[in-house]
């Protein structure tokens, strides 16, 4: 079997005007043997410069810096560098926020006040290819579009969230895995999923990638999207 030393490591680096913040990420991030933290800097102007050196899997990049900050850099990124991962770093859950991010095309959004394994398990996500949003930003996110819709009454749409009945999908998913969708609509993390039903972080990851596939869905916002127009889960 290959040992993680011949394994091609993760590239990361950090661009965050804090310095203390951004040590306690590079020490979170160097327990992990398949990261390798190649930079880091101190404002979004470095952002560039940096990627083009050392050609990074992911960036993890704060929203608020004092020169350039995050959303200007990632467009920036973007444009010179499409193929770019981008995973934005920030104190606010609003909506408005994420949203205008996600267009400047970065591939993800974590509040700082994520645990430990929330930042490695969304580098991991990101630099594979998908998308990560900090599930208290997920929760917000649909019900805005919940509220966006139910006010469009001209549509089918506007009425589906309001009207649509609620019924578990147990023509889909298991019993477990309803549970397991209804908190992740609750906007739980894969921690406090594990606490509330009693059972191992592993265990719900096992679960959210079986909904995920059973839904034929790419990610957790993908999912609770669907699970709401669909009436699976209470908006709560």
């Amino acid at each position: 079997m290959m040992s993680t030393e011949n394994k091609e490591k993760i590239k990361i680096v950090i661009i965050d005007d804090h310095q203390l913040f951004r040590e306690g990420v590079k020490r979170i991030l160097a327990m992990e043997p398949e990261f390798d933290i190649v930079a880091d800097g101190q404002d979004g102007s470095q952002a560039l410069e940096l990627v083009r050196i050392f050609r990074p899997d992911v960036i993890l990049m704060d929203i608020n810096m004092p020169q350039v900050n995050g959303v200007e850099a990632t467009k920036q990124l973007i444009e010179f560098y499409p193929d770019a991962k981008v995973l934005i770093l920030s104190i606010h859950d609003d909506e408005s926020y994420v949203t205008h991010v996600l267009k400047t095309g970065a591939s993800g959004y974590l509040l700082k006040e994520m645990d430990a394994a929330a930042l490695v398990e969304a580098v991991k996500v990101v630099a594979a290819g998908g998308a990560y949003i900090h599930p208290k930003v997920t929760h917000n996110l649909i019900n805005e579009y919940r509220r966006l819709a139910t006010e469009d009454d001209l549509h089918e749409e506007s009425i589906g969230f309001r009207e649509v009945e609620y019924r578990k999908p147990l023509h889909i998913l298991t019993r477990r895995e309803c549970e397991v969708l209804q908190l992740m609509t609750d906007g739980q993390s894969n921690r406090a999923i594990g606490e509330s039903l009693y059972i191992s972080e592993k265990t719900v990851k096992n679960h959210v990638s079986n909904i995920l596939q059973k839904m034929n869905v790419n990610d957790r916002t993908q999912a609770v999207v669907e699970a709401i127009k669909k009436g699976f889960v209470i908006v709560r």
